[in-house]
């Protein structure tokens, strides 16, 4: 969703997010997009003409949302290309337009047909025109999928009388981790009238979806360490024991205990690094394999998740910082596990143990 339509980042005119109407839309500049394209971590940015108007064709009627924009910048970002159901993309010196594959459905709308748009331009200026269907786009997202037009911007602040305005700007950044301390440079550089939007201020439903996910996340990761935790102390129980004759031998031969405890625990911290990297190595094929090719949900499923204006697919992540986190929890663990053997040798009365 953040990725195909919001973006990570949007700027805005500061009155538009409380009353989105192209009445508060702002134009821009040379000097803004210098700005913009030369800040921190900036690659590129779009702009963008959203606004409602109202359908019709074949005696039908339905509200649709309207969006100009760059349609070869508007590729990269939402990907149109794999979404493309029938007919092109318009090249952004033409009038033709995008409708998606719900809404051609509604109206049994095929390319090179026409649909009428009516709505409210510019200061209230008479927004209308007939437009002639050269694509249709399927989105996963059922609400967007069944009442969206695309067309090249031209087209859209000529049909609204909003000649050069735009109602944001959609940058895209190249270190998604770091899209605050861009939002902070952005801010720096931009005028008063202007705002700058991260995907959290633009999706706050979406922001409530994953922190409630999350939180069944971390009980079911909660239970499998539990059950890791006892895995590990078993085996560090089952090793301390068949080597307690081992420690007695060392122990009476002058080896002070606390060198043994030393070792004891780097033997247990490297058995968990080397166990750590190999998983990390296996599993890496894995990882990139489900990242482009993401398992997709089918049936039942796949609609409640639709539903929620999620794609019903589940991907993996190639963030190396997910598996350094888990490394250092399972460090971590085996650290307290030892605490068992090191206990051991520090009790350990090596005729006792040599009995054994």
């Amino acid at each position: 969703m953040v990725g195909m339509y919001s973006g990570y980042i949007q700027i805005q005119n500061k009155d538009y997010w409380n009353e989105r109407t192209i009445d508060n839309s702002f134009t821009v500049n040379m000097n803004l997009q210098k700005k913009i394209s030369n800040s921190y971590n900036v690659s590129s940015f779009n702009e963008r003409f959203e606004s409602f108007a109202l359908s019709a064709a074949n005696n039908l009627t339905r509200g649709t949302i309207v969006i100009g924009a760059n349609l070869e910048k508007e590729n990269l970002f939402m990907n149109l290309n794999s979404k493309i159901v029938k007919g092109f993309i318009p090249e952004n010196s033409s009038s033709n337009i995008l409708i998606s594959d719900g809404l051609s459905e509604y109206y049994n709308l095929r390319c090179n047909d026409s649909i009428v748009l009516l709505g409210q331009g510019f200061h209230g200026s008479s927004a209308s025109g007939i437009f002639k269907i050269e694509g249709i786009i399927k989105f996963p997202v059922p609400d967007i999928n069944e009442r969206l037009i695309i067309m090249p911007i031209k087209s859209a602040q000529t049909l609204y009388d909003a000649e050069n305005r735009n109602t944001s700007l959609v940058v895209d950044i190249k270190n998604k981790s770091k899209v605050e301390k861009t939002i902070e440079i952005l801010k720096t550089n931009l005028d008063e009238d202007l705002v700058v939007m991260n995907w959290k201020n633009l999706l706050p439903e979406l922001v409530q979806t994953i922190q409630a996910d999350s939180a069944g996340g971390l009980v079911i990761l909660g239970i499998l360490y539990m059950i890791l935790s006892f895995g590990i102390f078993g085996t560090i129980l089952m090793m301390t024991t068949e080597r307690i004759k081992e420690f007695s031998i060392l122990i009476s031969i002058g080896m002070h205990k606390i060198k043994l405890v030393l070792v004891v625990i780097l033997e247990c911290l490297l058995m968990s690094f080397f166990s750590s990297i190999i998983g990390l190595i296996l599993v890496t094929p894995v990882r990139y394999y489900f990242y482009y090719f993401p398992y997709r949900i089918g049936g039942k499923a796949a609609s409640a998740i639709e539903e929620y204006g999620f794609e019903p697919v589940i991907p993996a992540s190639l963030d190396l910082n997910i598996a350094l986190n888990h490394i250092s929890i399972i460090t971590i663990i085996v650290l307290v596990c030892s605490f068992y053997p090191s206990t051991k040798i520090f009790f350990l009365k090596p005729i006792k143990g040599l009995k054994i």
